[in-house]
């Protein structure tokens, strides 16, 4: 397991005064045996600004550099203040990220990824001892709550403007800095850039009053640093008759936040044409960080703008991100450019036009990587990509960018773009197995759609969204949304588009185990696209009616419906699709006793997916194989085959596949005569099964139990 001790940030070169909180923090945070009290969650609160980061970290290295930590320290931030919050699901991904789990392993809802972190840090505490999270910048107990260890030896530390008793923490409510002790910051920032500074020390009354004009913020004290460093000959004076002047200062010095509102505006004014352009366009950007393409795109330009974002960068006012070539604005830096743009109407449609070239620019890109995702024949392959994997490495990097700005479709001046967007991304979103995400973007198209009046769309977001449900094993929900979709498309006559979302509605029944239902849905869905000559759509609707009359015990009705639909998805090219119907073949095959047959056919099925990178298809198609094998008599490679799938599905976070496939290895291991074993396969299964309230599962496994304990009392019965 990796080691996380250089997770944390680095610690500020200009931190300062902040000695006793510093010391309250680490009494919180020390070991049960050097006699203090634990608490799990210490928190940090206090307003924009203050320093709570810059503390929580000092805190963080302490405690690490006194071995209280050796399990590591680990790093996230919630930018809760932002227009777009990061969510649990992303929070949780970043912190399984920074413990070594690899983003192909990361589970993709909610409840798996908690699931996965709670594992993986009580391995940790049994491996390598304590570890301490820092929750930076949340703005809600949600946030933090699906973010706490259940190993009650780790210890979390937040931050927060705002207090949240609901966390039941320790809490430390952070102040601005005290008089005696800001100028220091002030003078740590002037020495570090150039150590012969003194501009500070040269001027004592001027620097007193120029913290109190701050609000002896840090943030703001930091800026005001930084305007000092920029002008080598300004003396602090010059610089507090500059602030003194400003009406927005006086008025605002009452809560500190307004302070900083006043050294930004100077800062502001400080700025070029150009850079202060750019500063209020990086401020709309969606996300929690901008890449050089969005930056690129959002100010209209051919190519970065480099100067102007360096000139950015030494105020101040723009940070790097946290990899290279993306960039991030501090939620108060971010705010103050966002009022910036809402005071003239000039801006305020400048604005609206950068956003709709980047929601256009996004658009274009998620459609041409779309392509390499699908692989259609008859569709020639878009320019900007060298292949899938290019493709996907862009969708990857931009990915917090483009589901903030498919989110933009609330807004009715982006809503029609936006819509666009989220529509491009179904594909991406699945083929990824980001499944919460897509329920959100899903979700706000499909009532930006009906806002619009645009059942097309809306029926197109609804099944989208419906897929999105079901997988993540909301299936009365996706049955709800599917039956919307068909009624959408059927008031439109839209047959085609009826016809699809009859299919998919057939499939959240089938997975709601109501066959009869599913099967007057995906024969419904077969005549209406036949009607519309669409032979890819239909060979859909055979494969899916093949798979609910293989669940009915239909097995030769099952062989005919999904040779049928095979054959046809050869004569449209969808290789894909070809390879699924296949596999589902190959399981007709085996019930039918056409053992051979199913081998080869989930073989060739296995061997496509695996050409097109989709895993979760080529685990199922190794746990079919296994069960050939186990027909067959093959035991040893049977469970060879089913260990692979059970794996793979764990690394995937499916735990509902992961539990069928579990499942299979028990019977494969029971009909090899180990018992024990199968009874610990079927266990697991079980434990899943619970956890994803599915009782069918449940009902399943206990059987295959029952039947692994009865047999073993027969044996123990026939050795008395």
């Amino acid at each position: 397991m990796p080691h996380v001790e250089d997770a944390l940030p680095a610690t500020a070169v200009d931190f300062t005064g902040r000695d006793e909180e510093l010391g309250s923090l680490l009494t919180a945070l020390a070991p049960i045996g050097a006699g203090h009290a634990q608490v799990p969650v210490t928190a940090v609160a206090g307003l924009g600004g203050v320093g709570k980061t810059a503390l929580a970290v000092r805190a963080a290295r302490t405690a690490r550099e006194r071995g209280w930590f050796p399990g590591g320290a680990l790093f996230v931030d919630c930018h809760g203040y932002d227009e777009t919050p990061a969510g649990p699901e992303q929070l949780l991904e970043a912190l399984l990220r920074a413990l070594g789990v690899a983003a192909a392993h990361v589970p993709g809802t909610l409840d798996e990824r908690a699931g996965l972190y709670r594992s993986v840090l009580a391995e940790r505490a049994r491996s390598s001892g304590r570890v301490l999270i820092v929750v930076d910048n949340a703005s809600h107990p949600g946030q933090v709550r699906p973010l706490l260890p259940g190993h009650t030896v780790h210890r979390v530390l937040v931050t927060s403007r705002d207090t949240m008793p609901q966390l039941g923490a320790h809490l430390l409510h952070l102040d601005i800095l005290r008089p005696e002790v800001a100028p220091d910051l002030l003078h740590s920032a002037l020495r570090t850039a150039v150590p012969a500074d003194r501009r500070v020390l040269d001027d004592p009354r001027a620097t007193g009053r120029l913290c109190e004009l701050c609000g002896r913020l840090p943030l703001a004290l930091q800026i005001a640093a930084a305007l000092l460093i920029s002008d080598p000959g300004k003396p602090v004076a010059e610089l507090v008759s500059e602030l003194a002047d400003s009406a927005t200062l006086l008025d605002h010095l009452d809560d500190g936040e307004r302070g900083v509102r006043a050294a930004f505006d100077l800062s502001y004014r400080r700025l070029g044409p150009e850079p202060a352009r750019l500063f209020r366009l990086l401020a709309l950007a969606p996300g929690s960080e901008t890449s050089d393409e969005a930056i690129t795109v959002l100010c209209g330009a051919g190519a970065l703008p480099r100067r102007e974002l360096n000139v950015l960068i030494r105020a101040h006012l723009v940070a790097p991100g946290s990899v290279r070539g993306c960039w991030t604005l501090h939620d108060l830096v971010r705010a103050y450019a966002l009022d910036q743009v809402s005071r003239q109407e000039t801006l305020r449609q400048e604005a609206a036009q950068a956003r709709a070239r980047l929601l256009a620019r996004y658009q274009r890109r998620a459609e041409a990587a779309d392509w390499y995702l699908q692989a259609r024949a008859g569709r020639p392959p878009t320019a900007g990509f060298r292949g899938r994997e290019d493709a996907l490495s862009w969708l990857e990097r931009e990915r917090t960018g483009l589901i903030s700005a498919a989110l933009w479709a609330a807004d009715p001046a982006h809503a029609r773009a936006g819509l666009g967007l989220a529509l491009c991304l179904h594909g991406y979103l699945s083929w990824q197995r980001y499944f919460d995400d897509a329920v959100s973007v899903f979700r706000c198209a499909a009532e930006t759609a009906d806002a619009l009046h645009d059942g097309l769309s809306a029926g197109k977001a609804l099944n989208c969204l419906g897929l999105a449900l079901r997988n993540n094993r909301r299936i009365e929900e996706a049955v709800v949304a599917h039956a919307q979709a068909c009624e959408i498309h059927g008031e439109r006559g839209d047959r085609l588009g009826e016809g699809k979302s009859w299919d998919m509605l057939g499939l959240s029944l089938t997975e709601a185990r109501m066959f009869d239902d599913a099967i007057a849905a995906h024969e419904r869905a077969r005549e209406l696209v036949h009607a519309c000559g669409e032979r890819q759509a239909e060979a859909s609707t055979l494969n899916n009616l093949g798979r609910v009359l293989f669940k009915l015990g239909r097995f030769d009705e099952s062989v005919v419906t999904l040779t049928r639909a095979r054959e046809m998805f050869r004569s449209v090219g969808d290789r894909f699709r070809e390879a699924t119907a296949t596999n589902n073949l190959g399981r007709a095959f085996r019930k039918t006793g056409l053992l051979e047959e199913a081998l080869a056919a989930h073989t060739t099925a296995r061997a496509v997916f695996e050409e097109l990178g989709n895993r979760e298809r080529v685990a199922t198609a190794w746990n079919d194989f296994g069960a050939a094998l186990s027909a067959l008599d093959r035991s040893d490679e049977a469970v060879e085959a089913h260990l692979l799938a059970v794996r793979e599905y764990q690394n995937l976070g499916d735990r509902h596949r992961q539990a069928v496939a579990g499942n299979d290895l028990g019977i494969t291991l029971w009909r090899a005569g180990r018992r024990e074993e199968a009874r610990d396969e079927h266990l697991r299964a079980l434990r899943l099964f619970r956890e994803l309230a599915d009782p069918h599962g449940e009902g399943d496994t206990l059987v295959h139990l029952a039947t692994v304990e009865g047999t073993e009392q027969l044996g123990e019965a026939g050795n008395r």
